[in-house]
């Protein structure tokens, strides 16, 4: 099983980033993905989750109404796009599977939103 993330980067407070993670090694269709992420010296959280079809999504109330789940089961992609991104979002973001329990994770990937 493999997470690959990838998008993250420097993002100005206001702007704008689309995260994407890469899954393989399990039938991706068929599991809810979400996506999780750790602060410096703060535990993970979980932002996002989206169902196996794509239909309904759940969202922190903290990124609601800014962040969007996607999925795109052709390609075994989940996609997070975030909006109008604020400096203390800035973390590591994490893709997740609930395959086998949701054991496994992707490396992570740095989003710093800074002026």
């Amino acid at each position: 099983v493999q997470l690959v993330e990838s998008g993250g980067g420097l993002v100005q407070p206001g702007g704008s980033l689309r995260l994407s993670c890469a899954a393989s090694g399990f039938p991706f269709s068929r599991y809810g993905m979400s996506w999780h992420r750790q602060a410096p010296g703060k535990g993970r959280e979980l932002v996002a989750g989206i169902s196996p079809g794509g239909a309904s999504g759940n969202y922190a109330d903290s990124v609601k109404c800014r962040f969007t789940i996607s999925r795109d089961n052709a390609k075994n992609t989940v996609y997070l796009q975030m909006n109008n991104l604020k400096p203390d979002e800035t973390a590591v973001y994490y893709c997740n599977s609930n395959f086998n329990a949701g054991r496994y994770w992707g490396q992570g990937i740095q989003v710093t939103v800074s002026s």
